[in-house]
Order: structure tokens, then sequence, then C-alpha cells
């Protein structure tokens, strides 16, 4: 304490002699001096990172504490990262070992061998160990008293202080003074020119030890280093004198400019212009003798020795661009095809992509021989024919591509939506034609579809929305027609029938005579015979979306189909005929006329809507789905924008056909349906069913026109995977619902109006005659007789005869298959009724007999219709009324009835059975062991 308190005071000096005599005059003359550092650490170290080595070498000579500073290992790393030299991971690797190499042989722990060797564990090269060295080694490379005389003799001091080739850092040249004039060095006797050019190969990524490291750097580079940035003629320089072989100079000079970029002195951005000017007069010159060598195609000559020279210079890229710039793809690519060619040689207002096919196969050929030259010119590393590839797309293919569409596009939509799609296919093709380089690798394959995506990505939007547009355009203009024309077929109609009508006549007797003219037999329609619409069409359909030829047996189908009574185009489609058969002569009186336009009508519903226009339809939509799928199944950056939109074609073409034509065409039929009254005719003859007869032709053109958009949906959308069936958000799923359910409502709709009545006579008899003890004997309050009843209800037969009588009247009067037809929406309307009937009634596990007895009967009636669709859900119907003979204490049982889906072959869900179960009289007391078997949990009041 008392020495440091003595260090605090100065000394006076002392005058006069009688000052001596008193001993203390010194302490009275002296002062206290406060000594404190100018400036923190912290801002010392960051200054120290912009300086140049000679001024740390300066800097280190101060202090041992800035000597430590100027020593950090992470200096000297910083500026190893900045030439690319340091490797982390070897450093991490080297340090590792040797934790492990000191480890094992002294057998001492991790940490305490990273704190031996000066390495932290956590990968810090400075520690404790090695602040007490540099504090005790008196020999260091920025020791002062050892430097500067080694410095000043030019290497002398070297061999008489006994340190040899092994402490050679780099530094020995390193100038002291920076305001010396920097005079042009020679290289050093000491450092052989080539091994110089291969100073980088040499540094390793060793901690601890990054001065050094970086010292082998400096010691190679500096002194050309400094010439470079001197000299004021670039013929001069150093580099040029040393290094006579242009390789060689390029490699010197690729190692300065990697040198200067550790240079982050102040001044830093002048002597990186100094050098890279040097650098640029020595690129032109080669590049100049490059050309040449060009123009006399001297291929495996000059022209290979000077591209290797400017790629090992910087990469090469200036000899890539002139090579690619002198290319006959570039230079002359007028040569490969004019793209207005494709329209000249095409129909009027249409478009041949013949020429553009020659166009590509011109380009892929040019492109392959000059990529094997660029093999023999340049090294694999240089991947010259990616960029080569690149200036292709930009100047070549996109050029050529955009003049097309623009034409295109001005000579019509049709012909700009076929060159969209097609050169891009085409484009496709040519990309798996091009060959690579060597050594690139898939890279080159995966520029190929990005440079090809790069050229297409301005126009597919446009592309895109053109083909929604085109497509939405012409259906509705089809669509559009077809109602014009049978709005004035109707109109031309009733005019020819009422021509001839004296109204004033005809006025007095209309009331009396209307009611006989509407309950005489009318003849409406002769039979046809149909087609099944629920079976048998599947290959007609999937042969007309394909545009396939109908085999013999198809095409007798299909002209019966066809009917004579469906519109078909007269003259290139200036007219339409209902029917083959003249017009007969016009009614004189207006209730004759009235009766002809209720039978017209009758018989047109036929022809309201044609399977002709949704096949016209269907063809122009797959047209346009398969051109906007090509970029789908390409895998391109365009593929989702194309899959929605073929997905925005399927729902519009669902919603023209379904909406516009389909729905307005049932919407009609049912109106003129409705005029026809079925309960005023006395004669329950075949005359009774005409109307739905006819009706129910209509439904068979309309299913017909469903299974073709089945087909067209499995095989345009689901198979290429434009769509998931079993996403329930998708939107062409969504929209093939919502189709499939208006086709259902509007066939139902039209059905309804012939067996309206026959179903309510149902439903009241099953309302009014089943009695609530039929299946709850419990619920009259009467003791049993112990006698059990298994025979139908009353109800049961009651309803089975009235359907029966009902579906007798049309054996005979059509074909099988339409009375099948019939037979089964009678037969889905009965289930639908027993159905709802079923879940009024309170059925207990005594009365369950009966019920299963009444399920039987239903199911032996149906079994007569020989139809096998239905009677699955009179099977399942069967089943269903087993989960009332359960006995209460058989829950779980009751609850894996009601869990088994294929018990109920699919047709009841599982919810379903449940809310049937809940129809037991019991169900309230085995409700919470049924929910507990089924969902794990029970039921519980709060």
């Amino acid at each position: 304490m008392q020495a440091s308190k003595v260090s605090n005071f100065k000394r006076a000096a002392v005058t006069g002699g009688s000052s001596r005599l008193n001993v203390l005059a010194p302490l009275r003359k002296t002062q206290i001096v406060g000594s404190k550092p100018v400036l923190p650490a912290e801002i010392l170290s960051l200054i120290l990172d912009h300086v140049t080595v000679s001024d740390l070498v300066h800097f280190a000579q101060v202090s041992k504490r800035t000597k430590e500073m100027v020593y950090d290992d992470s200096r000297w790393v910083q500026r190893l990262r900045l030439m690319g030299c340091w490797n982390e991971a070897e450093a991490r690797k080297r340090a590792e070992a040797r934790w492990r190499k000191r480890a094992g042989s002294q057998g001492l722990p991790l940490e305490e061998q990273a704190e031996r060797v000066g390495i932290g564990v956590n990968g810090n090269a400075t520690s404790t160990r090695e602040k007490e060295r540099s504090r005790t080694d008196s020999k260091t490379i920025f020791d002062a008293g050892w430097e500067q005389p080694r410095l000043s003799t030019g290497g002398a001091h070297e061999a008489d202080t006994g340190h040899n080739a092994n402490h050679n850092d780099g530094f020995d040249t390193v100038p002291l003074s920076s305001s010396t004039p920097i005079s042009p060095p020679s290289p050093s006797k000491s450092q052989d020119p080539l091994t110089t050019l291969s100073i980088f190969s040499r540094v390793r990524s060793i901690r601890g030890q990054a001065r050094q490291e970086y010292g082998k750097i400096h010691g190679a580079l500096n002194q050309y280093y400094a010439d470079a940035i001197a000299c004021k003629d670039s013929t001069t320089a150093v580099v040029f004198r040393v290094y006579r072989d242009p390789n060689h100079q390029a490699q010197m000079l690729s190692n300065l400019s990697r040198f200067a970029d550790s240079d982050i002195a102040q001044g830093w951005q002048k002597r990186q212009e100094k050098l890279q000017s040097l650098v640029h007069a020595f690129e032109t010159a080669v590049a100049h003798e490059f050309e040449q060598a060009l123009e006399f195609a001297d291929i495996d000559g000059r022209v290979r020795k000077y591209g290797h020279v400017l790629t090992t210079l910087n990469g090469g890229k200036k000899g890539v661009e002139l090579f690619i710039s002198n290319s006959p793809v570039i230079a002359r690519k007028d040569e490969l095809g004019d793209p207005l060619e494709c329209l000249r040689t095409g129909l009027p207002g249409g478009i041949s992509l013949d020429e553009s096919q020659r166009f590509f196969a011109k380009l892929s050929s040019s492109f392959n021989e000059q990529v094997a030259i660029m093999d023999r010119v340049f090294p694999a590393s240089v991947k010259a024919a990616i960029t080569f590839l690149e200036r292709v797309g930009k100047e070549v293919l996109s050029e050529y591509l955009s003049t097309l569409f623009g034409e295109a596009h001005r000579a019509g939509t049709e012909a700009y939506l076929i060159a969209v799609s097609g050169t891009y296919l085409q484009s496709l093709h040519m990309a798996k034609a091009l060959r690579p380089s060597k050594d690139t690798g898939d890279d080159f394959y995966e520029s190929v579809d990005r440079i090809v995506a790069r050229a297409f990505e301005l126009h597919v939007d446009l592309y895109l929305n053109e083909e929604h547009l085109h497509f939405k355009r012409k259906s509705e203009a089809e669509v559009g027609d077809w109602e014009k024309q049978l709005s004035e077929q109707d109109a031309s109609m009733q005019s020819l029938y009422m021509s001839n009508v004296n109204r004033q006549a005809d006025k007095r007797d209309f009331l009396t005579s209307f009611k006989k003219v509407v309950m005489m037999p009318v003849n409406v329609l002769p039979t046809f015979p149909l087609s099944s619409p629920f079976g048998g069409k599947s290959a007609t359909a999937k042969a007309l979306v394909n545009g396939e030829d109908l085999g013999p047996s198809s095409q007798t189908s299909s002209h019966a189909l066809a009917r004579p009574a469906t519109p078909s185009m007269i003259n290139g489609g200036s007219s339409i005929n209902r029917s083959a058969t003249p017009l007969p002569e016009p009614p004189t009186t207006e209730l004759a006329a009235k009766a002809a336009i209720m039978s017209s009508r009758l018989e047109g519903i036929r022809s309201l809507f044609s399977i002709e226009i949704a096949l016209n339809l269907v063809h122009t939509a797959k047209a346009a789905i398969e051109r906007a799928a090509v970029f789908y199944r390409a895998q391109s950056q365009f593929g989702e924008d194309a899959r929605k939109q073929c997905q925005l074609i399927f729902v519009l073409l669902l919603q023209i056909l379904g909406m516009r034509h389909i729905k307005s065409g049932f919407d009609q039929a049912v109106d003129h349906l409705t005029s026809y009254n079925p309960k005023e005719i006395q004669d329950h003859g075949h005359t009774k069913v005409k109307p739905l007869v006819t009706f129910l032709e209509l439904v068979n053109v309309g299913d017909l026109i469903q299974q073709m958009l089945d087909v067209f949906y499995e095989q345009e959308m689901v198979a290429t995977r434009l769509t998931d069936r079993n996403d329930f958000l998708d939107p062409a799923v969504k929209e093939k619902k919502k189709f499939e359910q208006m086709l259902d409502e509007r066939v139902a709709a039209g059905l309804n109006k012939g067996i309206e009545v026959l179903m309510t006579e149902v439903e009241f008899v099953s309302a009014t005659t089943q009695r609530a003890d039929d299946f709850n004997p419990d619920a009259a309050g009467t003791a049993s007789t112990g006698v059990m009843d298994i025979r139908p209800s009353e109800t049961a037969m009651k309803i089975v005869d009235i359907v029966s009588s009902h579906t007798k009247m049309l054996v005979g009067s059509t074909d099988k298959n339409m009375l099948d037809v019939f037979n089964q929406e009678v037969g889905l309307r009965t289930f639908t009724v027993l159905c709802k009937h079923l879940k009024r009634q309170r059925i207990s596990v005594a009365g369950s007999t009966k019920l299963i007895s009444d399920m039987n009967h239903y199911f032996n009636y149906i079994q007569t219709l020989k139809n096998q669709n239905l009677l699955q859900y009179f099977i399942a119907l069967r089943e269903l009324s087993q989960i009332y003979l359960v006995d209460p204490a058989d829950a779980k049982e009751l609850a894996t009835i009601i869990a088994n889906g294929d018990r109920f072959l699919g047709i009841f869900r599982a919810e379903d059975v449940y809310e049937y179960a809940g129809r037991r009289a019991d169900w309230l007391q085995i409700r919470p062991k049924v929910d507990r078997a089924l969902y794990g949990y029970g039921c519980s009041v709060m």
C-alpha cells in the first residue's frame, strides 16, 4: 500500500539550499498526478480493426497490453474470413483432435486440457496460460526489441538471434513508417514465384495460429500488392515482369484480388480501384485475343488457351459472354425460324404449329453444338452451359414466343389458345432434347425448366383467363341459339294451330267441350323402346365423351336415344324439327287447337334439352382443359394456377349445361305435365300413364348426360389429378354434387307429377290405419293373451296392395327397361315413406315381431319387381327392424349392431341407425349404455 501511494506522487524541483535542511520540504513540493487510459480497450480494439499491418506492428511495440490486443487470434481470423481462407469446421475439428490427443496421453479431463493448451471449451483461443506465455516470451514476431532491427537490416538479424524459417510469418518486409514512399519492390528471393501462385492452398485453419497463417499470405503477396497499387503504368507492374505465362499472370492477379479483400484499413476503396484497373487492363487484353481466336475458329488452340486464362482470372465470365455473343444461336437467331410463318401456313383465323416445331428442333440442335464446343473451351467449373441457356431463353425463346402470341391473339382467340398451349408442350420436348455440359448434373435440367417457365411467365395468366372466357362465350352462344330456336318453333306451332280457328263460334261451347277433350284418351306419343337410364349406357357415354365411333349395338341403342323427337339442326342449324313426321292439318276450332297445342307440348317434352348440345359442350370443355392441363402436368410454377383454371372450366360446364340447359328443360317439362290431370280420366288404361312415359324419356336423356359428365370427370379431372374426389372443399367436387343434386331434384319434381297421388295415398293409409298397439302392445293397456301374431299388420297389406295395383298398370304398356325405371322410383319413394312412418312409431321388444313381419312382407313384394338395386334398400330396411328385437339387457350388442355399417349395405349410416334406435319404447333406459358402448361415455345431468 505504501509503495502504491508513493507512485502517485511526483517529485518537485528543489531550489535553494535552505530547503535541503528541512526534511518535510520535499513533501510540501510534491503534487498528486492521476494516470488513467485515454480510451477504453473496447474502442482501441475497434480501431485496430481498421489500421494497416504496419500500424499494428507499431501498436504492438507500445506495451504488453497493446501487444496482447494485436495478437488476439480473432483479429487475424477476421482477415482470413474476408479472403475465404478460414474454415470453422476444420478449425473445430483440429482443436477437438488436439484436446483428445493430450487428454488421452496425460489422462486429464477435457476441460483441464483445454485450459492447458490455451483453448477454452467454448472455442476461445485466448486463455490465462496464453496471456502468461505472452508476458514471459521475449522472442515474438512483433517484439519491439527484436522486430525493429530485423526489419531494418533486411533479415540479417534473424540469423544472429537464432530465428529460422519456421518463425517467418510474412511480416519481414512490412515498412514501419507509413510516411516512407513506396518504391516498386522486387519479389523476395526466399519465396519461389511458382510456389506463391498456390499460397492459398497451403493455408490451414488452426485456432491460436491464425496470425501465423495470415503471415504466410502476407509475406507472399504483400510486395506484389504494394507494387500493383503504386505503379502508374500497368505494363510496368512487377507481376508482369516476374511471370511471363498468361496463366500465371492471371493466377497472381486473382490471388491479389483475393488478398485485397483483407485490406480493411483506411483508404481501401482507392487501393482496390487501383488493383481492379490493373486486372481490367489484363482482362481486356486477353479478351481481345480470345475474340480474335473465335473469329478464326481456333477452338482447341488459342480459344481454349485464353478461355482458361479468363477462367483463372475471375471465373471466366468475360470469356463466356464473348463466346455466347458470337455464337450462331445469338448472332444469327433469325435463321432459326419466323414466328409469323405459323399463321401464314394455317387456315384463315387458325394456326399451324409445324413451323414452331421446326424452330424448336433447330434451336435444340444448335444449342447442343455450341455446348459441345464450350466443353472443349472452358473448364467444367465455369458451367458455361447454364449461362448460355439463360441468354438463349431471354434473347431467342422469349422474343420468338412474344411475337407469335401477339400475332396469334390478333388473329383470333382460339388460335392464341392453341399457340400458347402447343408451344409450351413443344418447349418441354425441346428441353428434354438439350444436352447438358460436363459436370452440370441435375442443375442443368432445373435451369432449363426455370428458363422455359420464365419465357411463358408473362403469357400464362392471360392465356388461362382467355381459355376460361372463350369456353364461356362459346358454350353460352350454343345454348342460347338452342333456346332461341325452341322459342321460335313454339311460337310458330301456336300460330299454325290457331290460324284456322273461328274464335266467336267456339267461345260459346268452350267450357263444355274442353272437359270432353281433356277427358278423352289423348294419343300424345307412340311408344318408343327406351334404354334404362340407370344401366347399360356407361360404354356409350364413354364413347361419346371420347369422340369415338359407336359399334353396331351401340348405334342401335343410340338411335333409340336420339329419337325422332330430338331436335336436330337442318341445313347448318337454321331450324329445329321436333318430329320427323310432317305436321298435321291445322284444326278448325279453338278447342281442337288448344288440345293439339297441349298434345304437341307433351310430345315436345322430350326435346326440351338435347344430348347433342351436351356432347358439343363436353367436347369443347375437354379441349380447353387438355390445353390448360399441359401447364399442370409439366409440374411447373404455373401448375397450381392451371389446375384451378381447369376446375373453373369444369364448374362452368356444369353450370351452363345444368342450370341453363337441363334445369330449364325439366322446369318446362314439369309445367307442361301440370296441365295434365290424370284424376279426371275415367279410363285407367294405358293412356293414364302416357305423360309419365314421355317424361321418363326425358329423364333417360338426362341420365345419359349425367353419365357422360361422370366419364368426363373421371377421365379428365380425377385420372389427371386435376381434382381430388375425396376433397369435399374442392370446387369441382362441390359443383358436381350440386349438378347431381339439381338433376335429382328436377327428375323427382317431374316424376312427382305422375306418382304423387300414389304416394299421398300410401302416406294416408300408413298414418290412419296403423294402430298404436301394432308395434307396442303395452300401449293399449290390456293384458297380454300370450298368443303372438306373426302375420303382417293390416296397414302393411294395404300399402302393398295399393302400390302393386298401380305398378301393374304399366305391365304391357312399355318395355321392361322403362318399367324397371318406374318400379324403382315407386319402390324408392315407398322406401322413403316407410322410413318416415317408422320414425313416427314407438316400438317395443314385444311388438318388434309384428314390425319384422311387415318388413318381410314389403321385401317379398319388392322381390317380385326383380330389381336388384331396389332390393338392397329393403334388405337394409329388414335388417334395420332387427334392432328392436334386441333385449334391453343386451345394450352392448345393440351398440355393435348400430356401428356395423356393412350390415346395412351402406344404405344406413351408423348415425341413421342410432336415430331409428331412438324409437324403441325402452330407449330412455338403455340409451346411456348404448352411448357408452358407442362413444365411450354416458349421459349425465348437469
